[in-house]
C-alpha cells in the first residue's frame, strides 16, 4: 500500500491511480450528518469544522481524488484542507464508520479497498432500508423539504441533460441528506448514512465502462419528483427501479463469481 501525500495543488487524478496527489475541493457537498450524526431540519453548508472536513474529504474520496489501497496522513490532510488536526481527526473517525477508511494505528489512514462482493450485498441491505427512506420522506417532508426535493428533481434531470457526472454526484449526496432528514426515523438514517459513501464511491469509479450518468440522474430525478408529490407508493417504485439498475451495472461493469 502507498502513502498519498496530500498537497494544496495537483493535477488530475486517474480513476485507478495509488501515487497522484489530490487537494481539496474548494466545492464541497453539503453535509452528510443527516444520519447518525444529527442534522438539521434542511441540509445545507456544513456548520462545523468538522462536518466541513468530512464533507471535503468524503468527497475526495468518493471522486477517487484519494485512491482505494493509498495511505493518507492525518497532518497533511489538515494543513491541506487548512482546518485543525482536531476536526479532522473526528472527520476520518466518521469515514472509518462508514467504511470508507481504516485507521491504522502509528500508521496513518488506509483509504478502504472496493470489494465487489461487499458491494452487492451492500445493495441488498440498500434496497431495503432505501425504500422504507422514501416512503417516509414521502410522508414525513415539510413543505419546505418539498421544495427542495423538487428542485433537486430539477436538478438531477438537467444533470442526465448534459451527462454531468459531477453536478449528479453532488446533487445525489444533497439528496441522500435531506431524504434522512425528511424520512424522521433515525435508525434507517443511521443504516443509510454507513451506505451512501460506498455506493457513490463505487459507481464514480466504473460509470464511464457503462456510460450511465444521463439514466442514474434521471431515475434520481424521478425519485425526488415522486417524493416532492407526497406520493409513496410511487416512491417506493422509482427506489426499486433505481436499485434495478444499480444492480445490474454493478454486474456488468465487474466480473464477479458472486
Amino acid at each position: 500500500m502507498s502513502r498519498l501525500k496530500v498537497p494544496e495543488a495537483r493535477t488530475r487524478a486517474p480513476a485507478r491511480a495509488r501515487t497522484r496527489s489530490p487537494r481539496a475541493t474548494s466545492a464541497a457537498p453539503s453535509d452528510g450528518a443527516a444520519g447518525a450524526e444529527g442534522a438539521s431540519p434542511l441540509p445545507g453548508k456544513p456548520s462545523t469544522l468538522a462536518a466541513q472536513a468530512y464533507a471535503r474529504i468524503e468527497e475526495m474520496i468518493v471522486k477517487l481524488e484519494m485512491p482505494p489501497g493509498s495511505v493518507i496522513s492525518e497532518a497533511e490532510v489538515s494543513a491541506a484542507l487548512g482546518i485543525g488536526r482536531t476536526p479532522v481527526r473526528e472527520a476520518l473517525q466518521r469515514l472509518a464508520r462508514e467504511h470508507l477508511v481504516l485507521i491504522l494505528p502509528q500508521r496513518g489512514v488506509l483509504v478502504s479497498e472496493i470489494d465487489i462482493k461487499r458491494q452487492l450485498r451492500l445493495l441488498e441491505t440498500r434496497r431495503e432500508v432505501e425504500r422504507l427512506v422514501a416512503r417516509s420522506a414521502a410522508r414525513r417532508a415539510t413543505d419546505a423539504e418539498n421544495r427542495r426535493f423538487a428542485e433537486l428533481a430539477d436538478e438531477f434531470h438537467a444533470a442526465a441533460a448534459s451527462a454531468d457526472q459531477v453536478r449528479f454526484m453532488r446533487a445525489d449526496k444533497a439528496f441522500n441528506d435531506l431524504s434522512l432528514v425528511a424520512a424522521r426515523n433515525e435508525f434507517a438514517a443511521g443504516a443509510m448514512g454507513l451506505m451512501h459513501g460506498l455506493s457513490r464511491r463505487f459507481w464514480f469509479m466504473h460509470h464511464r465502462q457503462a456510460d450511465d450518468t444521463a439514466v442514474m440522474a434521471r431515475l434520481h430525478g424521478d425519485l425526488a419528483a415522486a417524493i416532492a408529490r407526497r406520493d409513496g407508493a410511487a416512491a417506493a417504485a422509482a427506489l426499486d427501479a433505481l436499485i434495478d439498475h444499480t444492480e445490474a451495472f454493478t454486474k456488468v461493469t465487474v466480473s464477479t463469481d458472486y
